[in-house]
């Protein structure tokens, strides 16, 4: 059948008894599509806007379509200047728009079609808004797959945290039903992930790629109903971007139980603090290299925190090319709690450029170091661990034996899995590898040391 192109908006579609609908929907705030038509649209107006018929009517316009206030139409895209700067006015147009077009989609379906959406952004956000259009529209996802569509080195990619696979989610229409509740729907979502997990782990699927990956599956759960109740809280519902959160750190335990165990044990990182779990994600993904910012931004909000607070409180990360013993000195200077202080900048980025890196360990100088904690949190086991490393440099064995006495650490099956762990993120024949391996052969000689034998089978 020959095909037929249609000018029209995705909103105002009067199509009727489609077998499937594929669309790869805008990305959010991600790329300004009718700016960047402009360019090639003025050229083409002028070549093919005179002639009559379906031309001039697509060139009526002396630039690409943007979005028409009065007539409640035009391209979506969440870019406040079009909306005179007001960036919430911006948002919630996108939002409701997304979830006009899915609504269009889903009357224009037969009772059996499918809706095939393609989407690749690493922003929370994006998802988040993406998601909640499908459900509102009336969709449940009923398949996912990752597919690598990008090229590595197309000019998008160059010196950033560009997606190489995007994520197609296939729905279909949802059947009539009551709210779900949280504790049922995590419960299935956690069954069903894990599976696809080691499937994508397998495929040699990585980094923010995999993540993402992950939210098909998760998604097949949380969109079977129109809205998802909390057990403990009847009246309150679990919002799409609650959910997400949990999603994404499931996908990160499950990375970094393959780390700490190699078979991906989710209960690998039973009671592992967040701070280490990002290092040993970073660390994992990007060794101590140049990591793409954008990359290392979606691993600190999976881990409850964000590259600000590693940058600035919490001396993990450096920004690339900086001077990682000036930084250091700079934290140390300014004491603890100033460190705390800069929990406030932590909805920015704590780097400047496309670029940071993990500060390594003979770099983390402060006093604070694995003494005391910022703010309220425990204290990190990566710090504690670099803490025993400067003093088994320094070759003092008694205060390594107290602070081993003083954190419980001997005790701790956890802290032996860390060192080994470190151990083989280490390059070989290195001093930190060197130093690794005295320690975790002095605790595993220390008496009252409970080895776990999940670890001693790993490694």
């Amino acid at each position: 059948q020959k095909p037929k192109v249609v000018r029209q908006s995705a909103i105002e579609s009067n199509l009727q008894g489609c077998d499937a609908i594929v669309t790869d929907p805008p990305y959010d705030d991600s790329i300004p599509y009718s700016d960047l038509m402009d360019f090639f649209y003025v050229w083409l107006r002028r070549t093919l806007g005179g002639k009559e018929g379906p031309f001039a009517k697509a060139f009526r316009t002396e630039l690409g379509p943007k979005w028409d206030d009065e007539a409640g139409d035009g391209e979506l895209v969440d870019d406040a200047a079009r909306f005179d700067g007001d960036r919430e006015r911006s948002k919630t147009n996108y939002e409701d728009g997304m979830a006009r077009a899915f609504q269009a989609c889903h009357t224009a379906l037969n009772p059996e079609g499918r809706l095939v959406v393609v989407f690749a952004n690493k922003q929370p956000d994006a998802w988040e808004t993406l998601v909640a259009a499908l459900i509102r529209a009336g969709f449940v996802v009923s398949g996912s797959w990752p597919v690598q569509t990008e090229l590595a080195n197309r000019m998008r990619a160059q010196s950033s945290a560009a997606l190489a696979s995007s994520v197609w989610l296939v729905c279909k229409k949802r059947a009539p039903t009551g709210p779900g509740w949280d504790n049922e729907v995590l419960a299935e979502m956690r069954d069903q992930i894990r599976t696809q997990l080691r499937m994508f782990w397998d495929a040699g699927i990585r980094g923010p790629d995999f993540i993402w990956a992950a939210t098909g599956p998760a998604l097949e759960a949380f969109s079977r109903y129109p809205v998802v109740k909390k057990a403990n809280k009847p009246d309150s519902t679990m919002p799409v971007a609650e959910f997400l959160r949990e999603v994404r750190r499931l996908v990160v335990d499950f990375v970094v139980g393959r780390v700490l165990s190699k078979n991906g044990n989710p209960e690998a990182t039973s009671g592992l603090d967040d701070i280490t779990t990002y290092y040993l994600l970073h660390r994992h993904e990007f060794r101590l290299a140049d990591a793409p910012i954008g990359a290392c931004i979606l691993y600190a909000l999976s881990c409850n925190l964000s590259d600000a607070a590693l940058t600035h409180r919490f001396d993990i990360l450096v920004r690339s090319g900086s001077k990682q013993a000036g930084d250091a000195k700079g934290a140390d200077e300014a004491g603890l709690e100033e460190a705390e202080t800069a929990e406030g900048a932590e909805a920015g980025s704590g780097a400047k450029g496309s670029t940071v890196k993990l500060k390594a360990w003979d770099k983390r100088t402060t006093k604070w170091l694995g003494v005391a904690a910022a703010g309220d949190r425990p204290l990190p086991l990566i710090d504690q661990a670099h803490r025993l490393m400067h003093l088994w440099r320094d070759g003092d064995e008694a205060q390594v034996n107290d602070y081993l006495d003083a954190r419980d650490l001997k005790r701790r099956p956890l802290f032996a899995q860390l060192l080994q762990a470190l151990i083989e993120l280490a390059p070989a024949a290195s001093q930190e590898r060197s130093i690794l391996e005295s320690l975790s052969n002095h605790l595993a000689g220390q008496a009252g040391v409970a080895k776990d034998p999940q670890a001693e089978a790993d490694f």
